[in-house]
């Protein structure tokens, strides 16, 4: 069972979307090359997204095992979408793509893991 961030861990009273929170208890969290956060590593990386881009409120939940984008959602924005932040890159330089919502970034991630080899 994946271990995700509670509802003392989640920033600004966020909550997980539903269709995330699916996704998850269906047991779709490795889809390589993307892997669904974790546990300590998820908390790491929570602290680290904030620290490194402190004008965002970035919230991970995946990551790419082959370079450092993280999905996340933004609640700056609070409309949903996701981005695509390439970790440890220059403030400024971090926004890779982006996302009309979960289930949008998740059609990527299954195109992601048709085409990884």
């Amino acid at each position: 069972m994946v271990t995700l961030l509670g509802p003392a861990e989640l920033p600004g009273g966020f909550m997980y979307p539903p269709e995330f929170i699916r996704v998850v208890e269906l047991g779709l969290t490795d889809l390589e090359p993307w892997r669904i956060l974790e546990g300590e590593e998820l908390a790491q990386r929570l602290d680290g997204l904030g620290e490194r881009y402190p004008t965002r409120l970035l919230v991970p939940f995946a990551r790419r095992i082959d370079n450092d984008d993280v999905g996340c959602w933004d609640l700056r924005r609070g409309d949903g979408r996701v981005s695509i932040i390439h970790d440890f890159a220059s403030p400024g330089w971090e926004q890779q793509a982006e996302f009309d919502g979960f289930y949008a970034w998740l059609r990527q991630a299954v195109e992601d893991l048709i085409e990884y080899d």
